[in-house]
């Protein structure tokens, strides 16, 4: 099959596209620092601009807006590419820039996660703009301050779009071999609060009840949960309780958990062992001991139809003379799991190939910009052409 010249020659463009991402990553937009991301998205909004009309999108809890672009939306096959702005390093970190570590190497923060999939997806809709048999396929592009934080806010966006599209790109990291991501765990954040009686430590054993010793308890427990259920993790990440006094019995204790699913189901098998540990306690008089919190992102799982969207995907890396990448569950979500969930068919992992995601040793590939923008864009291409059909009818 015949490929499109834009297409082959995406690589001579490795220079501009490592210029872009070292600009893009040398300013600092962290999830909690609004002013950083509003400057980031001035950016973005001026660089996707080039290609098509921008809009910011209000987002309901969020002072910053998301960014979204429609390519063709008369067209009859719609497909949606989304990536998110924002990064874990806050404005006060100090990794804050962009170094040169090899020959094919960048260091800086956001190089991977994600701001190098955002250039990844501006080269695709660059090089689509230059090709005319992409006329009847439209992209709808949707990028977003909060997805370090969970995506509350961009979340309603999110599951509107989902119904107008066929397919779902995310351009989150690819892993470390260059693999796409086909499945994803579920996540969730617990608070788990005990409540007791202060007393006198001398008088522990008659009038006082132990918070701490009941939350540790509990967490005991809580912890061996993904021996009994396979594919499901649990981390206890904070714990804070008492006062500066040892000689009193604390009446107060809390601890903080990341929960992780695999299957949907797990959500409520998961929920129900917290609640049979917490009766345990509470079961007892002086105890109570409460557990607030949710799963905020659900299992995106893998399906018929996302295998046989990676087949083609894997054959048109191997028609450009690159490795065809192989698929990974992930034990970490994105907002393919939120995609996933309002219905939309996703493929996932279609950014640049790096790794150390969230540490000061983040790095990316250099050389793989241009590839894995390559990949995309004859994916799309033969989407267009109608040589790929996509899920949901004929195409």
């Amino acid at each position: 099959m015949t490929i499109p010249a834009a297409i082959l020659d995406l690589p001579v463009r490795t220079p501009e596209l490592s210029e872009c991402l070292i600009r893009w990553c040398n300013q600092n937009s962290g999830s909690r620092n609004s002013a950083g991301l509003q400057a980031m998205l001035g950016l973005l909004e001026k660089d996707f601009g080039l290609l098509g009309k921008c809009e910011r999108v209000p987002l309901t809890g969020s002072p910053v807006p998301a960014l979204r672009m429609r390519i063709r939306p008369e067209a009859g096959l719609q497909v949606f590419l989304s990536g998110h702005f924002d990064t874990v390093y806050d404005s006060t970190d100090p990794f804050q820039s962009c170094a040169t570590i090899g020959p094919d190497r960048l260091r800086g923060p956001g190089v991977i996660d994600m701001k190098g999939g955002l250039v990844v997806m501006r080269a695709v809709l660059a090089t689509l703009a230059n090709d005319p048999a992409a006329n009847g396929l439209g992209c709808e592009v949707l990028l977003n301050p909060d997805e370090e934080i969970g995506s509350f806010a961009t979340a309603p966006v999110l599951a509107e779009a989902a119904g107008r599209h066929r397919l779902g790109l995310v351009f989150e990291p690819a892993r470390p071999d260059g693999s796409l991501v086909r499945s994803r765990k579920g996540t969730g954040n617990f608070t788990i609060t005990a409540h007791g009686r202060a007393a006198h430590a001398a008088s522990a054993a008659r009038d006082g009840r132990n918070a701490i010793a009941a939350l540790a308890e509990f967490l005991t427990g809580a912890v061996r949960l993904p021996d009994e259920m396979p594919g499901v993790l649990l981390n206890v990440g904070q714990i804070r309780g008492g006062g500066p006094a040892t000689n009193v019995v604390p009446d107060f204790a809390e601890a903080l958990l990341d929960v992780r699913v695999t299957s949907a189901p797990q959500r409520s098998a998961i929920r129900g062992r917290l609640e049979e540990l917490a009766g345990t306690i509470n079961r007892r008089p002086g105890f109570r001991l409460d557990i607030g919190g949710d799963f905020n992102r659900p299992p995106m799982e893998a399906s018929d139809s996302g295998d046989e969207i990676l087949r083609h995907w894997q054959t048109c890396a191997s028609d450009l003379g690159l490795p065809p990448p192989g698929a990974v569950h992930a034990g970490g979500a994105s907002d393919a799991n939120l995609l996933s969930a309002a219905g939309l068919p996703c493929l996932d992992g279609l950014g640049p190939i790096g790794d150390r995601l969230h540490s000061p040793e983040e790095w990316v590939q250099v050389s793989s910009l241009a590839q894995r923008a390559q990949v995309a864009a004859l994916f799309l291409h033969r989407t267009a052409t109608r040589q790929i059909p996509l899920p949901g009818g004929m195409s």
